[in-house]
């Protein structure tokens, strides 16, 4: 919502002249802002202030939201997502849901349009914003290779995708869709509409296109569609892609410096750390980049993937992690927490109810998980 010039003026004055008097699974602690801060983040909202607009709200208010991914997947939990987005609904405390993406399981499952359609229409059900992230097995595996998808191919799927869940760019799906803002307002990455960019008390939310299958470079196999080549190639896909995500990274940080956010929640599909995986080379660049402008950062930072399915936390960017030698040069970030999000067709049916308060110093994210049943 706009703030008048008034208002502004009217906190500046005080502050200057008065001084203006569940399960909780995990905490990170929110740094408190001094008067200074505060005076100098209103300034600059009041002059120059890209989230000036509606859907914006950075007061210090609570503001909860409902993460999924990895869902519907396969039959079963297919038939159960009206249930669970009635769930979500029925919840007064969410405002915005999240997912990070997977529509479909991940092999003998066709990326088809009417599927996408369906998965469309029940998106629709969501009385709050929806936003999302695609996620590999709804584009990156949509081939007849080891996947057994069908014969697609995967950029061709990526711009079914974008032509239908991201049918506006800047604003989200649910009846009550929000404006964010997307790469694809910028000239030079365009097409990146996915790629998204919010804020909500004090802090800035991003999501971004980064799938499983090795950020697509598991290959497609050799069988495509006769018009393959009317789409971008594989190595095309990856290129540009990486270097979209890598400005919108970019962004996501300075954005938080410049507006003295509390904290920094990235919400994508990949887990980058899935030890299961053959390699995950193709998130190196990723992850220096992301734990290089979180140690700089200094305040939380919030990670939020899905992709191998079972419910954890942790922090792969501390030292003392077992997972922080899986890529190289991976630098050390003790303010960021990472959450993976259950799903697929084994995990059980629910969502995460994620809360940010920055008004609570040992507490800007909390988190509980709900079941469906």
């Amino acid at each position: 919502m706009k703030r008048p010039t008034t208002v502004f003026l009217s906190i500046i004055a005080c502050v200057a002249i008065a001084g203006c008097a569940t399960d909780t699974h995990h905490n990170l602690v929110a740094p408190e802002a001094s008067s200074a801060e505060i005076t100098s983040t209103l300034r600059s909202a009041e002059l120059n202030d890209e989230f000036n607009g509606e859907g914006d709200d950075d007061s210090d208010a609570s503001y909860t939201l409902a993460v999924i991914g990895d869902t519907p997947y396969g039959a079963v939990k297919l038939a159960e997502f009206p249930s669970l987005v009635a769930k979500i609904n029925a919840d007064p405390a969410v405002r915005l849901v999240a997912h990070v993406g997977e529509i479909k399981a991940g092999s003998s499952s066709p990326c088809t349009d009417e599927y996408f359609a369906m998965i469309r229409a029940l998106f629709d059900g969501f009385a709050d914003p929806l936003a999302y992230t695609p996620g590999d097995n709804e584009w990156t595996d949509c081939h007849a290779g080891i996947k057994n998808n069908g014969l697609y191919t995967p950029t061709e799927r990526l711009q079914k995708i974008r032509s239908l869940f991201f049918a506006v760019p800047g604003r989200t799906l649910g009846t009550r869709s929000m404006r964010v803002l997307t790469e694809g307002s910028d000239p030079g990455n365009g097409a990146y509409v996915e790629n998204t960019l919010w804020r909500r008390a004090r802090v800035i939310f991003a999501e971004l296109n980064i799938p499983g299958s090795n950020n697509d470079l598991a290959s497609w196999g050799t069988t495509l569609p006769s018009d393959a080549g009317n789409y971008p190639s594989q190595s095309q896909e990856y290129a540009a892609r990486a270097e979209a995500n890598k400005a919108w990274l970019e962004r996501t940080f300075a954005t938080a410096n410049r507006t003295h956010a509390a904290g920094i929640v990235l919400l994508y599909q990949a887990d980058m750390w899935d030890t299961a995986e053959p390699t995950l080379t193709g998130y190196d660049a990723l992850v220096q980049q992301i734990g290089t402008l979180a140690r700089r950062f200094g305040k939380p930072v919030l990670l939020i993937d899905g992709d191998s399915h079972k419910f954890k936390v942790d922090n792969p960017f501390s030292s003392s992690s077992p997972l922080h030698g899986i890529h190289a040069s991976m630098p050390v970030a003790d303010n960021v927490t990472r959450i993976v999000v259950e799903g697929s067709a084994a995990g059980r049916t629910e969502y995460l109810r994620l809360t940010i308060d920055a008004r609570k110093k040992s507490s800007l994210f909390s988190w509980e998980r709900v079941p469906l049943n």
